[in-house]
């Protein structure tokens, strides 16, 4: 099966880049020899500093900082998608009293940037509300408008023959849109909606600027109690949020496989179905 992008690369071709991988495998190997021995020499990758760094109690706060990372991210997934999905319905709607403002606040809170719009927030209800809340409601605001700019355009990518056949048989759009145009939007949207949940989850980071104790906070209070170690606090940190990320991309690489399985047994049954009896 050949790609419009490019030639499928013949044996030649695929011993080369074997080759090229090689070496920058290489390179990567060397590159982490050296920082590694410049760590050393420096005294900063030194058994008393991992020891120092890595205190029980330095990694409980951590961890508890990682739970109100969690936290914070699962709440303002579920509510971005949530709202997303209502403000993408509203602005494909017929009705211009219900698209309109559909459309001022996505393009409003897509425009205002995350921070600004998390300070405010804090600031116009800290009195009544937390800094979770505070965090949560700008990440939901933003992350909102922007997913319903996907999910419009997973709805969008659907063949017009759905639709237009569902409205013959006589079905409103709400249904057509809740029963025939978002299921099969689905597919379409998945790898934008989880790309968009990993920012999400990075996001929460900017909670320091409401003193929301999440993992960057704590692990920079944690790198201020430690002399020397800085960076591999703030390196472990880093290697938290990436097996997070890489772990939500491969649930959504197994996710997506699944649908198209069901997409394609579904095509076989419809196929199978007139020569049958």
């Amino acid at each position: 099966m050949s790609s419009v992008l490019f030639d499928i690369p013949g044996p030649k071709a695929r011993r080369r880049h074997r080759l090229y991988t090689a070496g920058f495998a290489l390179l990567l190997l060397a590159a982490a020899y050296f920082v590694v021995q410049r760590l050393r020499s420096e005294g900063v990758l030194t058994a008393e500093v991992i020891n120092a760094s890595f205190q029980n109690r330095y990694i409980s706060f951590m961890f508890e900082g990682l739970i109100g990372t969690l936290k914070a991210a699962g709440l303002a997934i579920v509510g971005a998608i949530v709202l997303g999905a209502l403000l993408a319905v509203g602005r494909l709607s017929n009705h211009a009293v219900v698209r309109w403002p559909c459309t001022v606040v996505i393009e409003f809170f897509r425009a205002v940037p995350l921070v600004l719009l998390i300070i405010i927030i804090w600031y116009s209800f800290k009195e009544t509300i937390g800094t979770l809340a505070s965090l949560v409601a700008g990440l939901t605001l933003y992350n909102g408008a922007v997913l319903a700019e996907v999910f419009r355009a997973g709805v969008g990518a659907v063949p017009r023959g759905q639709s237009e056949a569902a409205y013959a048989i006589g079905m409103r759009k709400t249904q057509v849109m809740s029963l025939i145009l978002m299921p099969q939007a689905v597919k379409f949207m998945l790898p934008a909606i989880v790309s968009q949940c990993v920012i999400v989850l990075k996001d929460t980071s900017l909670g320091f600027v409401i003193v929301f104790p999440e993992l960057v906070k704590n692990s920079r209070q944690v790198a201020l109690s430690v002399e020397d170690g800085t960076i591999l606090i703030y390196s472990a940190a880093a290697v938290v949020f990436i097996v997070i990320n890489y772990s939500l991309s491969k649930l959504a690489e197994f996710l997506q496989r699944r649908l198209a399985g069901r997409g394609q047994r579904a095509d076989q049954a419809l196929t199978a179905e007139p020569g049958m009896g």
